[in-house]
């Protein structure tokens, strides 16, 4: 019988289920995306606050309705405590960018509960959803 090479997919064995299923959980607990943002909004169900962790140009310009602009290099306990409670949902450009990652660490460092939407605004504008501008 001859015995075929494996794949690229299956060369490195597949983790345990156990091991996929913390990985996995562990990325939904700290990451959202622009579908569930957009859901949520369309629906009312607007239970976390979202904030454009961006320039204040690209603010002006375009950002997700009723997003809070602060960029990650202005948060401090100062910048948090204007922040309604709750879960915050940071953004930045798109997966090429990482002022929302560096948001997201900046208010985990000071208690915030803090989930980043993988996809940014690009993908925000990609998938059509509404836009607020602002001046």
């Amino acid at each position: 019988m001859e015995t075929m090479n494996p794949s690229a997919v299956t060369a490195v064995p597949a983790a345990p289920a156990e091991t996929a299923l913390a990985h996995f959980a562990g990325r939904l607990a700290v990451e959202t995306d622009v579908a569930d943002v957009a859901a949520a909004l369309a629906a009312g169900e607007r239970d976390f606050v979202i904030v454009d962790a961006r320039s204040r140009q690209s603010y002006a310009a375009g950002h997700l309705p009723g997003a809070i602009h602060l960029p990650h290099s202005r948060i401090t306990p100062d910048g948090v405590e204007v922040l309604p409670e709750g879960l915050v949902v940071a953004y930045c450009w798109g997966p090429s960018c990482n002022a929302a990652t560096k948001a997201a660490r900046r208010l985990a460092e000071l208690g915030r509960p803090v989930k980043e939407m993988i996809g940014g605004f690009d993908y925000w504008l990609r998938d059509g959803h509404p836009v607020e501008r602002s001046s």
